[in-house]
């Protein structure tokens, strides 16, 4: 069964960078939720994505390591000196031995209310479309959230190919048309879908103007004139920054 509905596709890999460090909750992953540790619930969860071949955690800490591979996962130490999730998961990607075209999709390792639709959706959009070299989700929001930059917008062409990502608020709605719809921002969200030999092109790149003034690596593939497909989805998952988000997650999970 196929349930991307796109013939002979690829191996499709989920990887999730898993760093122990974390200046507002350090230890995050590690961090207890009903009596198991985030990245478990992220895990499965990713385990439960439709047409995901095999999922592994990339990580820095021995213990996130152990505890993935006790649990009866996979997982790969690597370099703590990466910058980035994106490094990390294409040096795991790398000891995969994966082929050019498979496809890696980063689930992040702070999202353990991780639901399909999003994954699914970029990685259907990868397959569909070969001229891009990467896809991401985003949902629309209110202006008034759109304002807070703790929150990535992105603005996109007809084509859904993404144009910028910014933490400012973006387009700047100059004039609201009452009699039209409610204007709405779109909320980037971090999970992203790429091909094995774009993902290894990506990381040798070095970071862009842009990215470095927005503190906003995906600038690098857009000011190398890469195209990065938008795939638009409903709503955005709670993501685990701080203490208060992990309470909000254990009593969302409380209830499901």
């Amino acid at each position: 069964m196929n349930p991307m509905n796109i013939p002979n596709h690829p191996e499709i890999v989920a990887i999730i960078p898993a760093r122990f460090g974390s200046s507002r909750l350090p230890g995050k992953p590690l961090a207890d939720i009903h009596g198991r540790p985030m990245i478990f619930h992220v895990y499965q969860r990713a385990l439960k994505v439709p047409g995901i071949d095999q999922v592994v955690v990339a990580t820095d800490d021995l213990r996130i390591k152990k505890y993935v591979e006790s649990a009866g996962g996979k997982a790969f130490m690597t370099d703590p000196g990466h910058l980035s999730g994106t490094d990390r998961i294409a040096e795991a990607a790398r000891y995969l031995g994966l082929s050019d075209e498979d496809i890696v999709v980063n689930i992040q390792g702070d999202q353990p209310l991780l639901k399909p639709q999003p994954v699914v959706a970029i990685v259907k959009m990868l397959l569909e479309r070969p001229g891009l070299a990467m896809t991401t989700p985003a949902c629309p929001i209110d202006p008034e959230e759109g304002i807070d930059p703790n929150r990535v917008n992105v603005v996109v062409d007809r084509e859904w190919k993404a144009l910028y990502f910014s933490r400012a608020p973006i387009p700047f709605i100059r004039d609201i048309d009452t009699e039209g719809d409610r204007p709405y921002y779109l909320r980037h969200l971090g999970l992203y879908a790429y091909r094995q030999d774009f993902l290894q092109t990506f990381v040798a790149l070095p970071p862009g103007r842009l990215e470095k003034i927005e503190k906003l690596e995906q600038l690098r593939v857009l000011e190398n004139g890469y195209s990065i497909g938008v795939a638009r989805v409903t709503e955005a998952p709670i993501e685990v920054d701080t203490p208060e988000d992990l309470d909000a997650v254990r009593l969302a999970l409380a209830s499901e």
